[in-house]
């Protein structure tokens, strides 16, 4: 999730356009088929009873999908974060407060260190250390712009679900696999301009979609991995208040 500060600016109007297209346009309507047609004068058979004019057969389990990812207001959650490409694995911390949240990714004793904050509808992302960027002069902390958890929540019931898995580990976990992107160009299907601009594979507790496990992400959000992708898996997440804190370095919010 860190960002070069000129590239992020290049990119900020597509992204928000892309955004405001996933928030707001349509999606496919993934309706029932229609019943078969009867022929005049005739009952439909047996086998072929209706359920509730869907037409289903009667007895036939209707697939319910589960409730897309949400982040809580409040949550504190502990974990690992990974770039594999880089040999990266360092300690992760998630929390949130309010409806505020902030991530942070490794420290001063490791190879990276940074942190994401969403602060009173302000977006902020702060890079300490990453592989090939100086430290000195210490880097600006950028203020992306207007993002909240709304927002965020808004575009997580776009996703689209891939199916139930199990996160193996110290502790299997039986989790819902979900897909969100944001792509930039046109929304109709066939031969069309467009081109993505993030994509993310988000892993939730089948019981709790408000329990986070794991996270991986695709795209221009992490211009400082050759790979431009990075993951993260929480080992422990509760619905329990955070801290938030504002680094001194970042400016104040819009």
């Amino acid at each position: 999730m860190a960002r070069t500060r000129a590239l992020r600016r290049l990119i900020s109007a597509s992204v928000t356009g892309a955004l405001a297209l996933a928030l707001i346009a349509p999606g496919p309507v993934d309706g029932p088929p229609p019943p078969k047609p009867t022929p005049a004068g005739n009952a439909a058979p047996a086998d072929e009873t209706t359920v509730a004019g869907l037409g289903q057969a009667a007895g036939t389990p209707v697939f319910e999908e589960p409730r897309p990812p949400l982040l809580p207001a409040d949550f504190r959650g502990e974990g690992r974060y990974v770039v594999r490409d880089l040999g990266i694995d360092v300690p992760f911390t998630w929390q949130g407060r309010d409806g505020d949240s902030q991530m942070i990714a490794g420290g001063p004793e490791h190879p990276i260190w940074f942190t994401n904050v969403i602060y009173r509808n302000t977006l902020y992302t702060l890079t300490y250390k990453w592989p090939g960027i100086p430290t000195t002069p210490p880097r600006q902390c950028d203020r992306v712009g207007f993002f909240n958890r709304q927002i965020l929540n808004d575009l997580l019931k776009t996703a689209r679900y891939v199916g139930p898995e199990i996160l193996q580990g110290k502790k299997d976990r039986r989790v819902d696999h979900w897909r969100v992107g944001v792509v930039g160009g046109s929304t109709q299907p066939g031969e069309n301009p467009r081109f993505p601009i993030a994509l993310g594979d988000v892993y939730v507790d089948q019981r709790n979609p408000g329990q986070w496990w794991q996270v991986l992400q695709f795209g221009f959000q992490n211009l400082f991995d050759p790979a431009l992708d990075e993951w993260f898996t929480m080992t422990t997440f509760s619905h329990q208040p955070g801290t938030v804190t504002l680094p001194d370095r970042c400016p104040p919010p819009l």
